[in-house]
């Protein structure tokens, strides 16, 4: 197996995202109804461009149900997000979201959110770091507060 391969396989581990060359974590989604896209960031981790593709799909779509199938850490999300707000904001809230898990990566680099293959185990230490601390950024704080 070549390194190209590798790539792809750790690429293929969370909804929405790619890698570029140089390693930055990337994520777009398009906006219903259009050909239109919304750039969401260019993020250090792949955790945090998957919380913000889950923040945007969350918003744009928003699903009857937080599920698994279709999200890539539901758990974090927050059922409150509103669908209607318009495709800056929501840009804005996904972009401050993946901004904030690669914050609580970088301020935790000996692995609270473990540095393991398994997606399963990186969700769980995610749950866990989220129960025991507060990020300084709230998707709330993008979103139009008489929407939501």
């Amino acid at each position: 197996m070549d390194s190209r391969d590798a790539g792809e396989t750790h690429q293929a581990k969370y909804k929405g995202i790619r890698r570029r060359k140089w390693g930055k974590w990337v994520s777009e989604i398009r906006v219903l109804g259009t050909r239109e896209r919304l750039w969401l960031g260019s993020l250090s981790t792949a955790e945090g461009a998957a919380v913000a593709h889950d923040v945007a799909f969350f918003c744009l779509h928003r699903p009857s149900s937080l599920d698994d199938e279709v999200f890539n850490f539901p758990h974090l999300l927050q059922p409150s997000l509103a669908s209607y707000t318009s495709p800056k904001s929501i840009q804005k809230a996904a972009s401050d979201a993946g901004m904030a898990i690669d914050a609580g990566f970088a301020a935790n680099k000996d692995g609270v959110y473990g540095g393991g293959e398994n997606r399963s185990s990186t969700t769980a230490n995610m749950a866990e770091y989220s129960e025991r601390e507060t990020l300084s950024i709230s998707v709330y704080d993008y979103l139009d507060d008489d929407r939501i």
